[in-house]
């Protein structure tokens, strides 16, 4: 249903215009959006160009870019925040919805969406109450995720030889660390300096833990076995630094043991809950630290004494026992009777045994030695001699090169085998004729013209005896 556009009849009776027109007298020319928007601004701003605002965080939010965004409220009005990334990276804490804060900056006007915002140059938490009331809303937040579970953490060292303390380099705190240390037993100690309160202190104090975690076994620095964080007493605000996001979380991070000794002893941080050992106060986290060096000592002379006592005790009732049994055992007389009486019973029958040996080898020897009687052995001697010289006479005789002194020759071919046919001459080609006083080389032809007539030469004694003759004595045994 459309509704139809009123009259074009004014109530006095004037008629509405369709052409704007500059009416009589009128010195104000229209503005444009801009303009009126622009005039807006600096109004806002010269009036309100420095404002402290208090109220509560809603919506609150960091952008990619850095900047930070959210509303300030309270019971009947709500007005539009920004802190950009300069600022909100220099904040002591991390703003969430619910805090109350006090706001400082100016106010101003965002003419693409006509709206007015408050531009913040830095942001606090609005009392103690509201600064409480972050602190448990970040112990709950750091706790669900198990930073605080008691089974994170790890044992104290019994006896460290490095200490790291990070804390400020000036206060009492690091004195009274020292003094406590050196009075129960001195250690070796590294101080790295920190703020502990205020700007860039909650930076410094995650940084100097991680550290100290870094350092590696065995280089220049010693690493610490065991890690202090300190600071005196002060409210909540001087040790907001210690509830800091990035010191809780560099606190879990350390593989090193640490101990959190921050204020006094009602004073409790996130890095008291986080820490593996919180102390009531610095002076305590050096008695925590290290045992009393003569407490040390006492106790081991007291156990080294204890010690001494159970051995010697040990000792004296073994005495005892070995005396007990030395007691039923037999005299060694006893013991000895009856294996001396063996040896002497065996010493006797070795030397009648021996005695007996003797005698048989002695009838023995005489039986043997009978037979060797001096005629027997000439006979034999006598009959072996001239068998040798039997075999020695043959040997000679059989000796082929005794021939050749009596014009015969032996014939050889060219590998020096001996030559025994007429044939085997005729193949070789080439003989050697070996005879007493030298050898001659000859050619044989293949021919068969027979050999020149020779007359015959007179038959060589022969070597041996004639068959009738007897032989000498000891040949006839050769066959």
């Amino acid at each position: 249903m459309s509704v139809p556009f009123p009259d074009t009849a004014s109530d006095d009776g004037t008629e509405a215009r369709l052409l704007a027109e500059a009416a009589p007298g009128d010195n104000a020319p229209a503005l444009s959006v801009s303009q009126l928007s622009a005039a807006i601004k600096r109004t806002v701003e010269d009036g309100f160009a420095r404002v402290r605002v208090r109220g509560e965080l809603s919506g609150a939010k960091r952008a990619a870019s850095g900047h930070f965004y959210a509303a300030l409220k309270d019971d009947n009005a709500l007005i539009d925040m920004v802190m950009w990334k300069g600022q909100a990276g220099r904040l002591a804490f991390r703003p969430e919805d619910g805090i109350e804060v006090i706001a400082t900056g100016k106010l101003t006007t965002y003419p693409g969406r006509s709206k007015y915002q408050l531009v913040v140059d830095s942001l606090e938490v609005a009392g103690e109450g509201a600064l409480m009331l972050l602190f448990e809303k970040l112990k709950a937040r750091l706790g669900a995720e198990g930073l605080f579970d008691p089974a994170r953490k790890q044992p104290l060292p019994r006896l460290p030889a490095v200490i790291g303390v990070v804390t400020s380099p000036t206060g009492a705190v690091i004195r009274d660390i020292l003094h406590r240390l050196a009075d129960r037993f001195p250690m070796h100690v590294i101080v790295w300096p920190v703020l502990v309160q205020g700007d860039g202190a909650a930076a410094q104090v995650a940084n100097a833990v991680r550290g100290f975690d870094a350092i590696r076994p065995g280089g220049p620095v010693p690493r610490p076995d065991l890690v202090i964080v300190a600071r005196g007493g002060g409210s909540i605000e001087d040790l907001w630094a210690f509830n800091e996001e990035v010191v809780v979380r560099a606190i879990a991070d350390c593989r090193i043991p640490t101990i959190s000794a921050v204020g006094h002893e009602t004073d409790v941080t996130l890095a008291d809950h986080v820490a593996d050992v919180r102390a009531p106060t610095p002076t305590a986290a050096a008695e925590i630290a290290v045992p009393v060096r003569a407490e040390l000592q006492e106790l081991l002379i007291h156990r080294a004494g204890r010690m001494i006592g159970a051995a010697n005790r040990h000792q004296a009732l073994a005495s005892e026992r070995l005396a007990a049994l030395a007691r039923h055992l037999p005299r060694r007389e006893a013991l000895y009777a009856p294996q001396r009486q063996r040896l002497d019973d065996a010493g006797d029958r070795l030397d009648r045994a021996q005695r007996h040996r003797l005698t048989v080898v002695a009838e023995r020897l005489a039986t043997r030695g009978a037979a060797l009687r001096p005629g027997l052995l000439a006979r034999r001697w006598d009959r072996d001699r001239a068998l040798l010289e039997g075999l020695g006479r043959l040997l000679v005789s059989l000796d082929p090169r005794a021939l050749l002194s009596r014009g015969y020759a032996m014939v050889r071919d060219a590998g020096g085998a001996i030559v025994t046919t007429a044939g085997a001459a005729r193949e070789a080609g080439a003989l050697r004729l070996q005879f007493a006083d030298g050898e001659v080389p000859v050619a044989v032809s293949g021919g068969d013209t027979k050999p020149a007539p020779v007359s015959s030469p007179a038959p060589p004694k022969s070597a041996r005896k004639p068959a009738d003759a007897s032989p000498e004595r000891g040949q006839g045994e050769l066959f």
